[in-house]
């Protein structure tokens, strides 16, 4: 029988190079929602391939919490980064006028996603564990990715590092996320083109657990961890902050 840990080995990418990956591929989202005319095939390729980050995202969430030498001063980083984020993201997401409220930023519904792993790991009563959980989740209401990341994130925490459980996480959740996209797409799209729209916005999360169950080794990078660490954190506004000015310039 072949060893599972030497095939582990054998893999080819690292946490930092997905993670990589996945800051390109939010990038050209966030381009198509701010630039690009929604149902244009342009849009609607460049918003699918940016599905493929948000899970990923959460998949390392969970994973990073078991890692952590400080489950605290994590949950204070993410909570931090999600403020510097704030005005940054509804200056790109105001969809008219220079700024307005758009809603809570990706980095908050991660925040909520850390305090869905603390509530299922440590509160061990199963009705005031399930009532923090559907509070947190009605608070992702207000934030990117609502209900959706918190779901990934509850399925990844069930299935913990079992290979089998990861497959059926990631399965389950492409298909909801499916199915989100499909029942949004009433009233916008025909019926032929909404099928088409929800088949391609499932390639993101599916490309996903492709890369992270077939390719992903379980180790870091072995050079420059540290400017990794915080590239990955101030990406996120800087980013925003880039595309809502230009947002600014070219259309106000």
């Amino acid at each position: 029988m072949t060893d599972s840990r030497n095939l582990t080995e054998k893999r080819e990418m690292n946490r930092d190079t997905i993670k990589y990956i996945a800051m390109i591929t939010m990038l050209l989202n966030h381009v198509s929602f701010i630039f690009l005319e929604p149902g244009t095939v342009l849009a609607e390729i460049l918003t699918a391939v940016g599905y493929f980050t948000a899970p990923v995202m959460c998949y390392f969430l969970v994973e990073g919490m078991t890692y952590t030498r400080s489950p605290k001063k994590y949950g204070q980083r993410l909570l931090l980064f999600a403020v510097i984020s704030e005005i940054p993201y509804c200056l790109a997401m105001t969809e008219e006028g220079i700024i307005g409220f758009a809603g809570m930023d990706m980095l908050f519904t991660l925040f909520l996603c850390f305090l869905i792993i603390k509530a299922m790991r440590e509160i061990i009563n199963p009705l005031s564990r399930n009532l923090a959980l559907a509070g947190l989740i009605l608070l992702s209401l207000f934030c990117d990715w609502a209900v959706l990341a918190p779901a990934f994130t509850i399925l990844f925490v069930n299935a913990g590092r079992d290979h089998r459980k990861l497959k059926r996480a990631f399965l389950t959740g492409t298909l909801v996320f499916g199915a989100f996209n499909f029942l949004g797409g009433f009233g916008r799209f025909s019926m032929d083109i909404n099928i088409l729209c929800t088949i391609l916005s499932m390639a993101g999360p599916a490309t996903a657990g492709i890369c992270i169950l077939r390719f992903y080794n379980g180790k870091r990078a072995e050079t420059h961890r540290n400017f990794s660490k915080w590239f990955f954190y101030w990406f996120y506004p800087v980013h925003l902050l880039i595309l809502g000015l230009v947002r600014v310039l070219l259309f106000v």
